[in-house]
């Protein structure tokens, strides 16, 4: 058979000749920008004009600066920036810098300070340093821009009052008063009639709400304000657009050298800050969009360091002011949408357009109107959520000094301030160690919380004092870092007690010590993912086996507060013996034929330890010094015992406050979570949720029975009402899952079966089966796909079938209408991890993916 295959000829089609090994030519690519860019780029020029002459106000910078800024930025930083969806331009975060520059330098020479700021950033793109910026941590970066928003707010409200803004915050507090006595009554109509639609417009309900929303609020502010002060004919001070050809341009720096470069430190430093984070809650933002990033790639935020200098370049040059990227255009670009750099670029090529031909309309505008608009912007950088944020994770006192560094002292000097403050906190964290020791029952327990380096040796030297000779000793670390210096002294005094007749147990953590064969580095960060359920397996185990709570270590080896990967607890396997009974050797009882002894979910495996004397840690063989065989528990009570014992001892003492808490305010929790009785739904894992956060009704096949129903099981009812009606809960949902047996069970029924209690309860789930057969009904599906099989297709449609049920009830139906209570569908792919929520009602019912949403952008 000939290896040559006739090539196929078609003589209608003319062949292009090229030479041998040059790559065919190919046709020109004709230039086209998708549809959904040109829509956003559209949303996001009616956004950034308003705002653009607002910020430029704000600084006391020509107003064209303004417009020139977003221009170049959606222009140069588009086509050369590394964030494709994120849109640059004047950013409010930059407002009290340039205002302060243009009252020390003037306006040529801010433009100038732009022009090396932009250099600056193109020295560190090149250097590759963008990754750098994103060290710095959240809570300064919150708290400068908390700063710069009550800046604004407070310079702003001087305008929206009828009046001028002074130099500096103090002055304008100072000011203030006098102000309130003399405002302007035409002023104050403007601007509150701005606040109220900037406000309203995005609250219009019903369909023709999701019509309207589509034009941006800001431009509705503005718009609307404007056409009622022309309709009542108030005379105010208006949008002044002087002709382009008196357009002041940079020039050369003029002023003190040292001053000049803390001003490019301070605009590079804003700029970059503002622009990488941005970049990467875009990144955010994309992914969580239906097909995520699959059109999108991903930030380059070197690059986009670059694109932001040229900007800055092109900008200064022209006379416009600093620019940087935008989160509120950024997010409304995405939103809207935008698959490519195309949107941010047209919006650039918008805004020239309106700067060219737009100029008389924009000249109607009050200046009252946009200093309300800022006013708000400014007001709306002081974020509950960032404030909720840095509480959380104990850092208020950074966000607060930030905060008030830059409102006070500056920009550059708050920042300053912050950052030595987070480095002066991080110290005292790493520095603060507190060491405990007590005796329980005739062990001697010595707690350790926090890092154990050379500054807590001499307490713990001191605490390890404290223990009596030939005592039995229980050393806790709850930290993740040991150094060298308390790693020998917790060695050599281990060593020390051992020789003297005590015994040691090292819990908490992976410890590897001189008596442990597989020591580790001392200085090493030993709390790892993949180990952090077998660190007590690993520390040196010398307690007497006879001791219950030394074989309760032995035995249960997970360790509270920590990732669940490779979750494996149990007691060890029957010594091979057991396969007198008719089992394997090596098959443990309640392992299913074909399993491997290693992949059971919820097994250790581990082979009995041999101790002195022939004696073994196998629980099922407890020995007491007396040398009478105790019989052994069942496997399950042994189970249960040993998962109490580590809650006890481990998870206890962290909860305990907590719970004290709870206990004396009683249960308040916010949502009523009904779900599945499966054993692998973890509903606090899923909601991340903690005690008192969910009340929790779970059932087989998460069912809720009509009201009325006959046979029905009033618990479900009951628990219902007392949640709505008792505990007053602000949302409801149900929660389906994937491989539901309730639902396999429903569609493998047989009528003629007997009515057991189990086919009695599944009856309420008939509609589900019915509402799936019913083709006038659209079938629910998954973001992105259908469901895999018809056991799936019933969970999806069983959980929107529950939700019906439950608006059935008088409780939540009396709730619901009086706007107090929400209802939600949620479905949990057990394999993929993956939470579906439902959006839709009765047409186009999907389930879509529940991503990580940055809010903070």
């Amino acid at each position: 058979m000939s290896a040559c295959v006739p090539t196929r000829t078609d003589s209608k089609r003319t062949q292009r000749i090229h030479r041998p090994h040059s790559p065919p030519s190919t046709p020109p690519r004709r230039f086209r920008i998708a549809g959904a860019d040109v829509s956003a780029a559209i949303a996001v020029f009616l956004i950034a004009l308003p705002l653009s002459l607002g910020i430029a106000l704000a600084t006391g910078a020509p107003l064209q600066a303004g417009l020139v800024a977003a221009a170049v930025g959606g222009i140069v930083a588009g086509r050369i920036g590394g964030s494709p969806l994120q849109v640059s331009g004047p950013a409010a975060g930059l407002t009290v810098v340039t205002a302060d520059l243009i009252q020390r330098y003037g306006w040529r020479t801010t433009c100038a300070i732009t022009v090396l700021a932009g250099l600056a950033q193109l020295g560190l793109g090149c250097l590759r340093v963008a990754r750098t910026a994103l060290a710095v941590s959240p809570a300064i970066v919150h708290g400068m821009l908390a700063g710069i928003g009550v800046t604004i707010a407070v310079a702003q409200l001087h305008i929206v009052l009828g009046g001028t803004p002074q130099s500096s915050v103090l002055a304008n507090l100072r000011a203030l008063p006098a102000q309130l006595a003399g405002l302007d009554p035409a002023a104050v109509a403007v601007s509150a009639m701005t606040l109220t639609l900037l406000q309203l417009w995005p609250r219009v309900p019903g369909r023709a709400g999701r019509l309207l929303r589509r034009v941006p609020a800001a431009l509705i502010a503005v718009s609307g304000a404007t056409a009622a002060a022309a309709l009542a004919g108030l005379v105010l001070p208006k949008v002044d657009l002087p002709s382009w050809r008196s357009h002041a341009l940079a020039g050369l720096p003029e002023g003190p050298a040292l001053g000049l470069v803390a001003a490019v430190l301070t605009t590079t430093l804003v700029c970059s800050v503002q622009s990488l984070l941005g970049a990467v809650a875009v990144d955010k933002l994309i992914a969580t969009r239906p097909g995520g990033s699959a059109r999108v790639g991903r930030s380059d935020l070197d690059r986009e360091l670059l694109g932001q200098g040229a900007a800055n370049i092109v900008s200064g040059t022209l006379g416009g002011l600093p620019v940087a990227g935008v989160a509120v255009r950024s997010s409304a670009n995405v939103q809207s949408g935008a698959v490519s750099r195309n949107s941010t670029m047209l919006h650039g090529v918008l805004v020239v357009v309106a700067a060219l031909l737009m100029v008389p309309i924009l000249e109607l505008i009050p200046l009252a109107s946009l200093a309300a608009l800022v006013m708000a912007v400014g007001i709306q950088m002081v974020s509950l959520h960032h404030i909720r944020t840095v509480t959380r994770h104990r850092e208020a006192l950074v966000y607060a000094v930030t905060t008030l560094g830059v409102v006070f002292l500056g920009v550059l000097e708050g920042v300053t301030l912050g950052i030595a403050v987070a480095v002066a906190v991080a110290l005292h964290r790493l520095t603060r160690t507190r060491i405990t020791h007590d005796e329980k029952e005739g062990v001697h327990h010595v707690h350790v919380r926090g890092q154990l380096t050379f500054l807590a040796v001499p307490r713990l030297s001191r605490a390890l004092h404290y223990v009596p000779q030939g005592s039995h000793v229980v050393v806790e670390l709850d930290g993740s870092f040991m150094d060298h210096a308390a790693y020998e002294a917790l060695q050599d005094w281990q060593k020390t007690h051992t020789a003297q007749g005590g015994t040691v147990e090292l819990t908490g953590r992976r410890v590897a010590t001189g008596t442990d064969p597989g020591a580790a580095d001392p200085g090493a960060d030993t709390s790892t993912g993949t180990d952090a359920h077998a660190d007590t397996a690993s520390a040196p185990h010398t307690a007497h086996p006879t001791r219950h709570l030394g074989s309760a270590r032995a035995e249960c080896q997970c360790r509270p507060w920590t990732p669940w990967r490779n979750h494996r607890c149990e007691v060890p396997r029957p010594a091979p013996a057991a396969s007198a009974s008719g089992q394997h050797p090596g098959r443990h009882p309640d392992r299913q034929p074909g399993q491997h002894p290693d992949r059971h979910p919820d097994r250790h495996g581990d082979a009995p330890r041999p101790t002195e004397a022939g004696q073994t840690t196998d629980p099922s063989v407890l020995t007491p010094l007396g040398g009478t065989s105790v019989p052994p528990a069942p496997l399950g009570g042994r189970q249960l015992v040993h998962g109490i014992t580590a809650f006890q001892r481990n998870t206890a003492p962290l909860v305990r406050g907590e719970l004290a808490r709870l206990a004396r305010e009683g249960q308040r929790p916010t949502q009523l979570f009904l779900t599945c009785a499966d054993s692998r739904l973890v509903t606090s894992m899923i909601t991340s949720s903690g005690p008192g956060d969910l009340f929790v009704v779970r059932n087989v096949g998460n069912l809720v029975p009509p009201p009325g129903e006959e046979s029905g099981d009033d618990s479900v009812a009951a628990a219902i009402e007392y949640a709505v009606d008792v505990l007053h809960v602000r949302s409801i949902t149900v929660c389906g899952h994937s491989g539901c047996g309730a639902m396999q069970a429903l569609l493998q029924s047989d009528p003629g079966q007997t009515q057991t209690p189990l086919r009695r309860w599944l009856r309420l789930g008939v509609p589900s089966l019915e509402r799936m057969a019913d083709h006038r009904r659209p079938w629910p599906r998954l973001a992105g796909r259908a469901a895999a099989d018809a056991v799936e297709q019933l969970c999806l449609t069983n959980v929107v079938q529950q939700l019906e049920h439950l608006r059935a009830h008088e409780s939540v139906a009396r709730a619901l209408r009086s706007g107090e209570l929400e209802l939600h569908g949620l479905y949990f792919h057990v394999g993929e991890a993956q939470a579906y929520l439902l959006q839709g009602q009765d047409e186009g019912v999907v389930f879509d993916h529940v991503g990580a949403v940055d809010l903070t952008a």
